[in-house]
């Protein structure tokens, strides 16, 4: 069996697309199609169809017009090894999106994103229970997160 999530565009789905595979490393656009003018789902060329992989995770997208926006209850998790990467995908995703507190975003389409930085379950899975305590806690004040911010809590 192979797994694919699904994303739902209202309009704008190519430019989506190609945006968020030029960000992520090893990413690509498999295709993109129009679906032609005999479709059941509206005038032609109407609704558009793409595949598309992120990292190691495969992605289809459609653009039909609007049907229900994107929310929490899906988002794309990041995981990113050093500040300057975090840095680099938080301000190209927030472009034109909004921020939220412990690395959540949203980007200009709605779709919520987490980046993460790897060390964050390292220190959190840490052994010495106070020490994960502290970097939860300073993670919890943290809108972007920040990992000489994170490593400073876990050494207090």
């Amino acid at each position: 069996m192979k797994v694919t999530q699904h994303l739902w565009f209202e309009k704008d789905m190519e430019s989506a697309v190609r945006f968020y595979t030029s960000l992520i490393p090893s990413s690509f656009v498999g295709w993109i199609s129009t679906i032609p003018a005999d479709n059941p789902s509206g005038p032609a060329d109407s609704v558009k169809l793409a595949g598309f992989t992120l990292g190691d995770q495969r992605y289809m997208a459609i653009e039909a017009g609007p049907l229900d926006p994107f929310n929490h209850s899906f988002s794309i998790i990041i995981e990113c090894e050093t500040q300057a990467e975090i840095d680099h995908l938080w301000d190209a995703l927030k472009e034109g999106g909004s921020t939220e507190h412990c690395g959540w975003l949203r980007d200009r389409w709605g779709l919520s994103w987490q980046i993460t930085p790897k060390r964050l379950g390292e220190l959190m899975g840490d052994p010495d229970r106070a020490k994960a305590k502290r970097v939860s806690e300073a993670m919890l004040k943290m809108v972007k997160f920040d990992i000489a911010g994170l490593e400073a809590a876990a050494s207090d």
